[in-house]
């Protein structure tokens, strides 16, 4: 498979063109300007600024706390490094509970440097998503496990393993995508349903813990280079241990695109059943 060889900064339109080439998506979180140049020169497709930065930055347990304000700060620092990729920023957990709220901050992310904001999420968002890509902001959707809906979810725990819970993410993720939403990120939900979610629909699958059936591959680029302290979860891979001593930061995400590039990874042992 040829990788993409452009300069050009990238947009939703062409990683879908990656999509129908059967070319992977390499995304990776970054939350500075150090980071996200460390990430252009890898050739990472993607920058995610996640608020997963409450708990690898601010040490929070959730992500729950991260505030508008957090994001617009950590989104114009990666702003001022991106070059190439394409550049998203969450919407922070209550940013998004109004049609006008949601419109304001997707604005405010956009006016930091953002290129699409995300949300997470099916179902009763979706006019939501709509009512933000009318509006000229565009829309990563994000289903599976959702970090700003632990508490209601019960956990960190896999979610779709039943028939009726499947069935309804397939059906979420068309309505996204009919909603205008130019890419969606699968979290920890087992790799068949992954893959039909996948073939579901036109727009990129983005997976974290969801398999290598996914168009791409998303990783908290701490969990990357194994800085993340505590157990790690199941998906995530230490690429800068994997390559020995001596080798540095840029060098393991290099390796990490060119084994999403090369469909290396995610293997089995980092997928769900």
């Amino acid at each position: 498979m040829t990788q993409t060889q452009t300069t050009a900064p990238l947009d939703d339109r062409a990683l879908r063109d990656m999509k129908q080439r059967g070319e992977k998506i390499a995304v990776l979180t970054a939350y500075d300007a150090s980071l996200a140049s460390q990430c252009e020169s890898a050739g990472v497709d993607v920058l995610l600024v996640g608020d997963s930065l409450g708990m690898v930055i601010q040490g929070h347990d959730s992500t729950l706390p991260v505030s508008m304000t957090d994001m617009i700060y950590h989104t114009g620092h990666v702003a001022r490094a991106r070059q190439r990729a394409l550049l998203i920023a969450d919407m922070p957990y209550q940013s998004d509970t109004t049609d006008e709220l949601a419109l304001e901050n997707g604005r405010a992310l956009l006016a930091a440097g953002a290129d699409m904001v995300k949300l997470e999420g099916g179902g009763a968002l979706i006019p939501r998503v709509k009512q933000l890509v009318d509006n000229g902001v565009p829309v990563c959707g994000h289903l599976g496990l959702l970090p700003q809906s632990v508490n209601e979810l019960g956990g960190y725990k896999v979610q779709g393993r039943d028939a009726d819970a499947a069935r309804r993410m397939i059906e979420d993720a068309v309505a996204l995508e009919a909603a205008g939403a130019g890419l969606v990120v699968l979290e920890c939900i087992p790799h068949q349903l992954a893959a039909r979610i996948t073939a579901a629909v036109s727009i990129p699958t983005i997976g974290i813990g969801a398999g290598a059936e996914c168009d791409g591959q998303v990783l908290v680029i701490y969990d990357l280079l194994g800085m993340t302290p505590g157990k790690r979860p199941r998906f995530v891979k230490d690429f800068l241990a994997e390559l020995g001593p001596g080798m540095g930061v840029n060098a393991a995400i290099a390796e990490y695109v060119r084994q999403v590039k090369a469909g290396e990874f995610p293997q089995a042992e980092h997928t769900y059943q």
